[in-house]
């Protein structure tokens, strides 16, 4: 193998999405995006392969690692939680490493935490992001924060002096989903509308704070039915009105912290911050992927080829 031809492979493959990336000499030159694990139907090895099929008629990689749901029960090669308080040496010593095609791989550990109600609590593929940022910026290792992860199962996350010391799942993102696709209570928009779908936002987050989150479900169908509300103000509707509800629910843990991040997706972390906005509190977004590659081992924000490498 040449020089020009060495390369690793990181990447977080979730139960919505695979991100991949190359990466050469410390920098991303390349990247694959795909669906997540739910799609490989119980051949994640098989899918990883033709996902990074065109590297490797290449060269193989020198190495592997990979976090989120790779590691999962059902995913490719289960590996372990770790138990929080977790910090970041914990965390990477509990890695699973095995070598695919004589390649060293390293699947990422979870967190797991138990509830103040006693019910357990885990994630995959977040720890990474939230270690990340730590590593980018090492201002987040000390005091108390409140790391916020939205996406299909949000978490809430409690990072004291450089350790992740418990967290939160709110499913609300699956939540929405199944709200919007499959209900009455939905419906498909024609096409987008974004000022119709901001201002059912806004009447969903005011909604929210009355408390009632089950019988403000059903407003959805009753405006566009009585009240001429078209499909797009029904999924911003929806979505303010759950995003409300959650943030109604981690009121103690807002209070307890010292400040407040967002990382993911950026349209979802605006959202979060308006909510979060609508209650006098200030939250500092940071990109996903620049904390899931820190996550990783990489340093600095990645680098994006020009065009579509996949």
């Amino acid at each position: 193998m040449n020089l020009m031809s060495r390369y690793e492979v990181v990447g977080d493959w979730g139960t919505s999405r695979l991100r991949l990336f190359r990466v050469e000499q410390g920098r991303v030159t390349a990247r694959h995006d795909g669906p997540g694990i739910g799609a490989a139907a119980g051949q994640a090895e098989a899918a990883f392969a033709a996902a990074i099929g065109p590297w490797l008629e290449e060269a193989a990689p020198t190495q592997i690692r990979l976090c989120g749901m790779a590691g999962a029960r059902d995913g490719w090669v289960e590996a372990p939680y770790a138990d929080c308080p977790a910090d970041a040496a914990t965390w990477r010593a509990a890695a699973t490493r095995f070598a695919w095609r004589g390649v060293p791989v390293a699947i990422m550990a979870g967190l797991a935490c138990t509830g103040a109600n006693g019910a357990p609590d885990v994630m995959r593929g977040e720890e990474t992001q939230i270690f990340g940022a730590m590593a980018r910026d090492p201002a987040l290792g000390q005091g108390r924060s409140l790391i916020v992860l939205p996406g299909t199962h949000n978490k809430w996350a409690v990072v004291q002096d450089g350790r992740v010391s418990s967290f939160r799942t709110m499913p609300t993102g699956e939540l929405f989903a199944l709200l919007r696709d499959r209900s009455t209570l939905g419906a498909q928009a024609d096409r987008p509308d974004p000022a119709r779908e901001a201002q059912g936002f806004a009447e969903g987050l005011a909604r929210a704070q009355e408390g009632r989150p089950l019988s403000s479900l059903f407003a959805a169908r009753t405006m566009r039915l009585r009240a001429g509300r078209p499909a797009e103000w029904a999924a911003g509707y929806l979505s303010g009105l759950l995003i409300g509800t959650e943030i109604a629910e981690v009121a103690d843990m807002l209070e307890q912290a010292d400040d407040i991040w967002l990382i993911g997706d950026g349209r979802l972390s605006t959202l979060y911050a308006e909510a979060l906005g609508r209650r006098g509190l200030v939250a500092q977004a940071l990109d996903g992927d620049a904390c899931s590659l820190a996550g990783l081992g990489l340093s600095g924000h990645p680098h994006h080829p020009h065009g579509d490498p996949s």
